[in-house]
């Protein structure tokens, strides 16, 4: 059996494999980053506003840390499957996917890490003037994300129904 394995690498049937599995990765990976961000837009988010301003200051920095690492890993596991899908199928459309769930990693280095900064610094929790205006921005910010890994779930699964035409 494991003879037989290693003697079909390269052959289209092993390729046809391959390519099968990155784009239900960058799929799988796109549709759990879109998810998770859409739940804490729609329902963590506004739910941590309902409970005052100190406890949702209180709550964000735990919820930040943990989605951080869960959100990387996935939209990283995303731009990987669709880059490996793109190559194999020559179809540039897997790397647009790819390139919209992977640009929220900048988009969040970029507009979104100041304000996170500012809701960590216990001095905001000083003032919840600040701290609700900060919370404020962070939802609507939070909310490109959604959009732009939406947007990288549409286009996967499209690609992936067209195939079976």
């Amino acid at each position: 059996m494991f003879g037989q394995a290693v003697s079909t690498r390269g052959t289209p049937e092993s390729k046809g494999t391959a390519t099968a599995l990155a784009e239900l990765i960058a799929t799988l990976s796109s549709g759990l980053f879109t998810g998770a961000s859409v739940y804490i837009n729609l329902v963590e988010h506004p739910a941590r506003m309902q409970t005052g301003i100190r406890p949702a200051l209180t709550e964000f920095a735990p919820s930040y840390h943990r989605a951080t690492v869960t959100q990387v890993s996935l939209a990283i596991a995303g731009f990987l499957g669709a880059l490996v899908a793109w190559r194999s199928r020559s179809d540039a459309r897997w790397l647009i996917g790819g390139g919209l769930l992977v640009s929220v990693i900048p988009f969040t280095a970029l507009a979104i890490l100041p304000t996170n900064k500012k809701l960590l610094d216990p001095e905001t929790a000083k003032d919840l003037a600040l701290a609700e205006k900060l919370l404020n921005r962070w939802g609507k910010l939070h909310a490109v994300r959604s959009v732009l890994s939406l947007a990288s779930l549409l286009m996967f699964l499209f690609l992936l129904t067209k195939d079976r035409d």
